[in-house]
């Protein structure tokens, strides 16, 4: 019989969370992260600020230049990273960042004073936004950034002035970059002289930094090593071979391929071949984490491999485990690590090593009653389609039966217009549970075996659902000797019939049922209970236990006197039964049962106080009922009309009196200005007249008021015009 689905357990539902919140498969980049960097990156006129740095302002300058000079030095770095990011993902609206930045990166470009950093900066906001900087500036800087590799003397120093160095190569006045993605590309006939010609003395400066197991030191001062470092020095170096005029010495650049492979010997995993570097913190330097520094190896490693002939020795399983390390973050909180996130995994998905394949899924619970198909995505990290190739499920296995494969392979169907690998699980006669899938990807084509990477055998957890039937459910009191004092009662869950028990502390009450699975199997749920809930509001919860294919309870209310704290009366009795696997886990009341029980002894614990729900005095209050005063009787309409006649009388009196006097207009102001305050005046106390009128038939006390004070300030004003007019003219005319 199919229970009730009005209510559902709570305990079922949290139970149905934590069971599958922990099987959802990586999943490649998606929308998710797109509308994330438009949140985590939000520009204040069209500038990137983080904190100020403190600068002194040119007079003739703009505001908003002068709010993007404070935030000279710390600005730049969060707009590349804004940019960048927007480039990588396509979002986000450049045009009014490009105007608001240019003018920062032309004048850093043009300060003497700037660092490497600096140009380093600047110069790789520009790489993006395409700012029309002139060639005779673009010379300059190229030549200050040759004397600063000259005289560097730390890793970072040479990092920032090779970087920027290559990215004066790249910069065209007339060409708009924002193409440059994920390669050191060596462009020809640029226009700009940014040629290293001691390109063999500076590539050994910076190997001479290196360590026998791969990891790099930030200058020679300092002995330790450094696994950030060592990314930032396999990118110095690519920028090092992309600016020589010549070939670097190939000797060289095979050890460095040799402190690559002996750099990846020192990664670390997790159990599900999650790959990724660790830094250990170094005295006085900054910690970087595992995300900084696998992304610092991944932009070294992938910039090296894109500038040197021959292909690195690195397993694309490494690969692959990397960019599972890195999917897995799902999607993060903090711009710079949302950087180095999307940032990295731009240079897996382009890189000459090896180009990992994600298996995904889409949905992770399937419903056998709606007969849902196993759907299996496989692309690149963001989302790209992959090669010709084919999804096999190698095994299906569940904890209920160790060791033992249920499904083995099974080769999903393509759908090559939704690009999507996908199986019918219904003929496959696989029961609801919870299932480990495992799957291998098998390319088409032996040569992409070189290109892709496809992570081996990998497995999902997978939850499949359905219906489940409760079969034989019986409820009923028996005596003290077991014999049934009257039949068990079956029960219908389809119904809303409830059943009514009786029963004394000399009986007991039984519940017994089983649970059939849409395979005819015997289904165990994570929870099956009762709750007795007396009229008091005290509850009692009990376990079912599973025996001989049934679920079944015995209460011996006689053992249970004092954990029901001698309560006799009315108990509601409800059934709970939940799991992750049901579709129809449920919470239902059965019925209740009167209890009879003795007395309770002097000594014998109460029951507990029930607690005070502390949002119920926000729920609806008691209703007020108010009798209002009867209304006085009024007067006849034709004796409210005649005194309302009355009212007027003195206003025509006053009309009349106008006319007797002979009162004129000879006195009004004759000239434009007075004439003008004059009118105004009238014309506000006519206002003033219609806002009474207006009190009376509409407006409330508090809105005439506001308007009657800005009424009167007019009104002051326009008077005092108009009567200082008025006394000037008398008093000429008695001087005449």
């Amino acid at each position: 019989m199919a229970p009730d689905h009005g209510s559902f357990g709570l305990g079922a539902l949290i139970c149905a969370l934590m069971l599958i919140c922990p099987t959802a498969s990586i999943r490649p980049i998606s929308d998710a992260h797109r509308s994330a960097a438009l949140e985590l990156f939000v520009p204040v006129d069209g500038l990137f600020p983080r904190f100020v740095c403190g600068a002194v302002f040119p007079d003739k300058l703009s505001w908003q230049w002068q709010i993007s000079n404070m935030f000279f030095g710390c600005s730049l770095e969060e707009t590349y990273h804004a940019l960048r990011t927007f480039l990588i993902l396509g979002v986000g609206e450049t045009s009014e960042i490009n105007r608001a930045t240019c003018p920062v990166v032309l004048e850093k470009l043009k300060s003497p004073s700037s660092s490497p950093k600096g140009f380093y900066d600047a110069l790789r906001v520009n790489s993006i936004l395409g700012c029309q900087i002139g060639s005779e500036t673009l010379e300059d800087v190229a030549s200050q950034l040759r004397d600063l590799i000259k005289g560097a003397d730390s890793l970072m120093d040479f990092y920032y002035s090779v970087i920027g160095l290559l990215h004066v190569k790249i910069c065209d006045k007339t060409t708009n970059l924002s193409w440059y993605l994920n390669h050191f590309v060596i462009f020809l006939g640029q226009g700009v002289s940014a040629v290293l010609s001691d390109a063999q003395g500076v590539f050994h400066s910076i190997k001479a930094l290196s360590q026998s197991d791969g990891r790099w030191r930030f200058d020679s001062n300092n002995a330790e090593s450094s696994t950030y470092a060592a990314g930032i020095a396999l990118e110095a170096l690519a920028g090092v071979v992309s600016l020589a005029d010549g070939e670097v010495d190939q000797s060289k650049i095979g050890i460095v391929k040799h402190d690559i492979v002996k750099l990846f010997d020192s990664i670390k995993s997790y159990d599900d071949g999650t790959l990724y570097f660790h830094e250990k913190h170094i005295d006085g330097s900054e910690y970087e984490g595992p995300l900084a520094t696998t992304a610092s190896v991944v932009r070294g490693v992938a910039s090296f491999a894109a500038v040197v002939s021959g292909k690195l020795n690195i397993p694309g399983d490494k690969i692959f485990g990397i960019a599972k390390f890195l999917l897995t973050i799902g999607v993060p909180g903090i711009s710079k690590d949302f950087f180095n996130q999307i940032d990295s995994l731009s240079y897996i998905e382009n890189n000459r090593i090896s180009i990992p394949l994600i298996l995904s899924l889409p949905s992770t619970v399937l419903s056998l009653t709606t007969k849902d198909q196993l759907k299996v995505e496989v692309t690149t990290v963001f989302g790209s389609a992959a090669p010709p190739l084919t999804v096999n499920l190698v095994q299906t296995s569940t904890s209920e039966v160790k060791n033992t494969p249920t499904v083995e392979n099974q080769e999903l169907q393509f759908d090559q217009e939704n690009n999507i690998h996908y199986l019918d699980i219904v003929p496959l006669k696989i029961d609801i549970g919870k299932y480990t899938l495992k799957f291998e990807i098998s390319l088409h084509d032996p040569e992409n075996l070189n290109i892709y990477a496809t992570g081996g055998r990998m497995q999902y957890l997978v939850f499949l659902t359905g219906y489940v039937k409760v079969d034989k459910p019986q409820i009923g009191v028996l005596d003290t000797d077991g014999e049934s004092s009257a039949s068990l009662v079956k029960l219908d869950f389809s119904k809303l019939d409830k059943v009514s028990l009786v029963a004394n502390h000399l009986q007991k009450m039984r519940l017994s049922f089983q649970l059939v699975t849409p395979l005819g199997h015997t289904f165990k749920p994570h929870q099956v209970y009762i709750k007795l809930r007396h009229e008091s509001k005290v509850e009692h919860i009990f376990q079912l236990e599973s025996s001989a294919r049934q679920y079944k309870i015995q209460l011996d209310f006689l053992a249970l006197l004092e954990q029901i704290y001698y309560l006799s009366g009315r108990y509601e009795i409800e059934l709970a039964i939940g799991d992750a696997a049901m579709e129809n886990s449920f919470l239902h009341i059965l019925g209740h049962i009167d209890l009879t029980l003795p007395d309770p002894p002097e000594k014998v614990s109460r029951p507990p106080p029930q607690s005070v729900d502390r949002y119920s005095r926000f729920g609806p209050k008691q209703e007020i009922l108010h009798i209002f005063r009867t209304p006085e009787k009024r007067p006849p309409k034709e004796l409210s009309f005649t005194f309302l006649g009355f009212t007027l009388l003195p206003l025509g009196g006053f009309l009349i009196g106008l006319l007797t006097l002979g009162v004129n207009l000879k006195g009004f102001p004759s000239s434009s200005f007075p004439a003008l305050s004059s009118i105004l005046f009238h014309a506000g106390i006519a206002a003033t007249l219609l806002l009474y009128g207006l009190f009376w038939l509409k407006f409330d006390l508090f809105t005439t008021l506001k308007l009657l004070g800005l009424l009167g300030v007019f009104l002051v004003f326009t008077g005092h015009r108009t009567l200082s007019y008025l006394a000037s003219t008398s008093t000429k005319t008695k001087t005449n």
